[in-house]
C-alpha cells in the first residue's frame, strides 16, 4: 500500500494523494525543489500560527529572522490546497446573457430589454376561429375555451408587463447611476429600492422580484442589477458615495500605502475624512473585511 501511495504522490497536479494538508503542501514544495528545512518545520507545525499571522513567534521559536519567515510564508501561500480542484467541472462552462443592455448612443444612454429571454406566447389561432363560431361547438366546449383564452390573454399580459416594470427600472437606475457609468464605481451613488419603486410607480416588493438574479450589460461591465443598490456615506459638502465606492477607496489607500508601514483603520479613517467623508473606524474595518483584505500586522512587510 506505501508503494502505491508513494507512486501516486508522483502523479500531477503535485500534491495529490496527501494524507493531510501539510504533507500536500511539502508534495507540492518537493516536486519543485523548493522544499528547505525551515519551511518543512513551519508547515509541519505551524501553519496554525501562519495563518494567524503570528510571524514573530515562529521565528523565535525556529530562530530566524520575521523576515525570512515572511519569505518562506510568501511561498506557501503560491501553493494550492486542493490541486486536483483544476480538474473539477472543467466542461462545466456556462454563459450569462444579459437581460437588460445599456448603450450611450449621441451623449444618451438607451436601455434595451432582451427579450430573448422571455417566452414568446401568442394565442394559437384555432382557438380564435372556435369562438368567432360559436354555432358548431356546444356551450359548455364554448365556455372551457373561452375561459382558457382569458387566461392565455392574462398570462401574456403579465408577461409584458414585466418586461416594462424591468425596462422602467433599468430607466431609473441608469437616471440615478449616470455618473457611474460616466467614470466608475467610485461615483457611484447610494440607491435603495424604495427610491426606485417611487419613480416607477410600484411597490418595492415588486422591484425586488423583477431585479433578482437579472444582469445588466452597461459601458462599466456586466452586473447583477442588484447589485446597484447600496448604502452611502455623505461628504461634508454635502454630496453622497454608496458603500461601493468607498469600498473601491479604501482598496486604493492600501494598494499605495508603504508596506513597511501598513495603515491601521483608524489611519484611513481619518484619510477618507480629510477628503470630506465622515466615516468611523469601525465602519473601515467593516468595509476591509468584507473586500478580504487583511489587518495591518498581517499586511506589514520586514
Amino acid at each position: 500500500v506505501a508503494e502505491v501511495l508513494e507512486l501516486i504522490q508522483k502523479f500531477e497536479p503535485h500534491g495529490v494523494g496527501a494524507r493531510d494538508l501539510s504533507e500536500c503542501l511539502l508534495l507540492q514544495l518537493k516536486h519543485a525543489g523548493r522544499l528547505c528545512p525551515n519551511t518543512e518545520r513551519i508547515i509541519t507545525h505551524y501553519l496554525d500560527d501562519l495563518g494567524r499571522g503570528r510571524l514573530a513567534k515562529i521565528a523565535a521559536t525556529l530562530r530566524i529572522s520575521v523576515k525570512e519567515v515572511q519569505r518562506m510564508a510568501e511561498v506557501i501561500r503560491t501553493l494550492d490546497p486542493k490541486p486536483g480542484r483544476q480538474y473539477a467541472g472543467v466542461n462545466d462552462v456556462r454563459y450569462l446573457i444579459p437581460d437588460v443592455t445599456v448603450e450611450k448612443i449621441n451623449d444618451e444612454y438607451v436601455i434595451l430589454v432582451n427579450d430573448g429571454n422571455s417566452p414568446r406566447l401568442m394565442v394559437s389561432q384555432i382557438y380564435r376561429d372556435m369562438m368567432s363560431q360559436p354555432g358548431l361547438y356546444s356551450a359548455e366546449t364554448k365556455q372551457y375555451v373561452e375561459e382558457r383564452l382569458n387566461s392565455a390573454f392574462w398570462l401574456i399580459k403579465s408577461i409584458e408587463h414585466r418586461r416594462l416594470t424591468l425596462y422602467d427600472t433599468a430607466r431609473c437606475i441608469v437616471e440615478a447611476q449616470r455618473d457611474f457609468l460616466e467614470k466608475g464605481i467610485k461615483y457611484m451613488k447610494p440607491l435603495n429600492l424604495k427610491q426606485i419603486a417611487i419613480k416607477v410607480g410600484v411597490h418595492e416588493s415588486t422591484i425586488s422580484r423583477v431585479t433578482n438574479n437579472k444582469y445588466i450589460q452597461t459601458p462599466q461591465g456586466v452586473f447583477e442589477l442588484k447589485y446597484f443598490f447600496s448604502s452611502g456615506i455623505e461628504s461634508v459638502s454635502g454630496h453622497s458615495c454608496s458603500s461601493l465606492g468607498i469600498k473601491r477607496m479604501i482598496k486604493e489607500i492600501i494598494a499605495e500605502e508603504d508596506e513597511l508601514r501598513p495603515r491601521s483603520d483608524q489611519q484611513i479613517a481619518e484619510t477618507l475624512r480629510s477628503r470630506g467623508y465622515q466615516i468611523s473606524r469601525r465602519t473601515v474595518t467593516k468595509y476591509r473585511l468584507e473586500l478580504g483584505i487583511e489587518s495591518t500586522a498581517k499586511r506589514k512587510r520586514y
